[in-house]
């Protein structure tokens, strides 16, 4: 029986999918459950598996190629269509292929094997035509098994012969070419190599470049006295460790000190449709993550349900995904708000863009040791405090300055005022 094999459909909103590798070729057997392919989509790249066991008969899609949900993408050959061959004629089999790969023989008599995908009684005969074509190309025993046959019965003919030998020799001659005309910069002395984006890459510099085309991009920046915070987690990291098994960061405390202002400022939980502006219920914050493949964007739902240990939880969980490519597309789906921690990276401050379709990103810098000036009732004096400087990027179509700005100084005074007591 023929399966035909369908572009999966990867997530709620996905109606495509983008090929970008096949683990296996015409030809080739593949196990149920097995990495056939790996596909990308606008959201995430993933290894689909064989839905059936047996041999590859037909790929239709090829690297780059874009395909509908549902479309056909290749054909497999249900394993229980292929005939089972005793040890003797598989052992008859290796010995006449061996023969056609290392012995040449002097003379143009019929070679007969067994087919893989022939009937159970019937015998393929290559005529003194096809030996010679075999020999004269010294086509290998992988070769021979990748030929579909056109002839009666399956039967190998000399036009499918020639047909694979044309598609070999072009193959190796769009790959000699390649390396050769692969295109060069020439810096001073040297030779910097171009190298095309990768699928990940590319749907990263499209998001950002309609980003910056769409919202109109406004930064306001406040320094924050991280001081107890970091205090707190010196003292219960190692408690912390023992009772859930991971280490407790400072991200937890930002996300939750972002959903108690988001919920103060429902306007910065909005995103804007045409001319419409749709204010979300609830508060699901996207989680910008640097990866091996580029930066991802996971979503953490329903924030404003979870207290600070729920918080630490997912954090961990989701970050943990996202590393291990764990990640489904509809887990980079459906952000209100997005939070970049490129202090994680010892940076100060930056500017990041807004993830769309938010109106709103914080970008957090590295908590660092500073002297400050404290006020006190009895004058001021100078100490040391750990300062973290954190950027609001907003789109000023809906946020203006006034707002951003009120929005920022309310998360500075949730961190610096943070309830501490019984949090885990």
């Amino acid at each position: 029986m023929i399966i035909d094999i369908v572009m999966p459909k990867m997530g709620e909103s996905i109606t495509e999918g983008t090929i970008l590798e096949w683990k296996k070729e015409i030809g080739e057997f593949v196990e149920m459950d097995e990495i056939l392919l790996e596909i990308g989509t606008d959201k995430v790249d993933s290894e689909i598996p064989s839905p059936a066991a047996g041999k590859i008969i037909e790929i239709i899609g090829k690297p780059n190629d874009v395909f509908d949900v549902g479309a056909v993408i290749a054909r497999v050959e249900s394993v229980s269509d292929q005939p089972k061959s005793s040890d003797k004629t598989q052992e008859q089999e290796k010995i006449i292929l061996d023969q056609i790969k290392e012995t040449p023989s002097k003379n143009e008599e019929t070679i007969e094997i067994s087919k893989l995908n022939s009937n159970k009684d019937e015998n393929n005969f290559f005529t003194p035509a096809v030996n010679k074509i075999i020999k004269k190309n010294n086509l290998t025993k992988d070769d021979l098994l990748s030929i579909v046959g056109t002839g009666k019965n399956n039967r190998i003919t000399k036009i499918d012969v020639l047909k694979f030998v044309k598609l070999k020799k072009n193959d190796l001659a769009t790959t000699v070419n390649k390396k050769l005309s692969e295109p060069t910069l020439e810096v001073g002395s040297k030779e910097s190599l171009l190298n095309e984006m990768d699928h990940v890459r590319k749907k990263i510099a499209i998001h950002m470049r309609n980003s910056l085309d769409t919202s109109a991009h406004v930064y306001v920046s406040t320094e924050i006295d991280m001081s107890r915070i970091v205090e707190y987690v010196s003292e219960k990291e190692n408690d912390f460790k023992a009772q859930e098994g991971f280490n407790l960061t400072f991200t937890p405390f930002i996300f939750q000190g972002a959903v108690k202002s988001l919920s103060s400022f429902p306007i910065m939980n909005s995103s804007i449709d045409k001319d419409n502006v749709i204010t979300h219920k609830n508060v699901n914050i996207g989680m910008a993550v640097a990866t091996d493949n580029g930066l991802m964007v996971p979503v953490l739902r329903n924030c404003e349900e979870l207290n600070f240990l729920g918080l630490c939880r997912k954090v961990n969980s989701i970050a943990k995904n996202t590393r291990d490519k764990k990640l489904k597309p509809d887990d980079l789906q459906g952000s209100t708000f997005s939070i970049s921690n490129f202090g994680v990276f010892n940076v100060t401050m930056g500017t990041p863009i807004i993830n769309q379709p938010n109106v709103g990103i914080f970008g957090i810098g590295a908590i660092k040791k500073r002297a400050v000036v404290i006020e006190t009732n009895d004058g001021d004096t100078i100490g040391i405090k750990s300062i973290m400087v954190t950027t609001l990027g907003f789109d000023h179509r809906l946020i203006d300055g006034s707002e951003g700005s009120m929005f920022i100084e309310d998360f500075r005074k949730n961190m610096e005022n943070f309830q501490l007591e019984n949090l885990f």
